[in-house]
């Protein structure tokens, strides 16, 4: 895919050892080419060269940047390093590849939002082993290691009940004698408690009636595994189904796909990425867990 623009473009590569793939875009992000090359000086002037006057460049500091830095520079190239503990989140993604990852590269360099590593100044000799020098400012605040993030890390689950409060339910559902006017209003509240529970019993028998008239409730039924509570639940997280042009993106969004990993030649697969709708992935998992197990074939 190639297309043609005048303006100044921005230029992401993502750096393997034996081959690379860079993505050239605009600057409001619209993509003009993925191209992935064998590494040499030539191959990526070759991609450059349709990259107009001047284009920003970002590549990773990953082993063996400094050709690819030095080839850059010399084509006239803005030429920008991506630290590699700031580009870390891209592991979190369900799917990861080398096209993805150049695009989101230069997408984080058009958005201003690179976390960077320096490159030395050409006038200054750089050894051959030297180490890109990490720009911690980005860095920090990428990975949120800032001022105050350690203490952010620490505070407990906002659900979490204080541990008097966990204490003081204990006693009372095991029959915990309090004095006045703590037993009257303990008494007040378990009264109060067992109103509500009835009213919820009546709301759950008229909810009980409501989706039968729901033709995706009626279909979702049919399944092993689902009964009418789950099939509510699930009706409710997929909404129109219809806006999923295949069963695998319905997957991906109740986050039941596996985990995708490529990089350049090497593809491997994981665990569910759990990335979507935690109600719907519980439901799926209740239904496969209560679902009857399927017939042996007869021997």
């Amino acid at each position: 895919m190639t297309e043609a623009y005048d303006g100044r473009q921005v230029v992401g590569m993502d750096l393997h050892r034996r081959r690379s793939v860079l993505v050239r875009m605009t600057g409001d992000g619209r993509r003009l080419e993925t191209i992935r090359i064998d590494n040499s000086p030539a191959a990526l002037r070759a991609v450059l060269a349709r990259a107009g006057s001047n284009p920003r460049v970002v590549a990773g500091a990953t082993y063996g940047w400094y050709w690819a830095a030095d080839t850059l520079a010399a084509a006239g190239a803005d030429v920008h390093l991506a630290h590699p503990l700031g580009v870390r989140a891209f592991s979190c993604r369900r799917v990861k590849n080398d096209e993805k990852d150049a695009a989101d590269l230069a997408g984080l360099l058009r958005l201003g939002r690179l976390p960077g590593a320096r490159v030395r100044p050409a006038a200054g000799p750089r050894a051959a082993g030297a180490d890109p020098v990490p720009d911690q400012a980005g860095a920090a605040a990428v990975l949120g290691q800032g001022p105050g993030a350690r203490g952010a890390g620490q505070a407990g689950h906002p659900g979490a009940l204080p541990g008097p409060v966990r204490r003081l339910r204990a006693g009372v559902a095991g029959g915990l004698q309090l004095p006045q006017p703590y037993a009257g209003k303990a008494g007040s509240l378990r009264q109060l408690t067992g109103w509500l529970t009835g009213e919820i019993s009546l709301l759950d028998v008229v909810i009980a009636g409501l989706p039968g008239g729901c033709p995706p409730y009626r279909a979702v039924r049919r399944l092993p595994g689902i009964g009418p509570v789950l099939a509510a639940v699930t009706v409710a997280e997929i909404g129109d189904v219809s806006r999923f042009p295949a069963p695998g993106q319905l997957c991906s969004r109740s986050g039941l796909a596996p985990r995708h990993r490529e990089s350049g030649l090497k593809v491997a697969r994981g665990h569910i990425t759990k990335q979507g709708s935690p109600v719907l992935r519980w439901a799926m998992t209740e239904a496969a867990g209560t679902s009857p197990p399927p017939a042996r074939p007869a021997s």
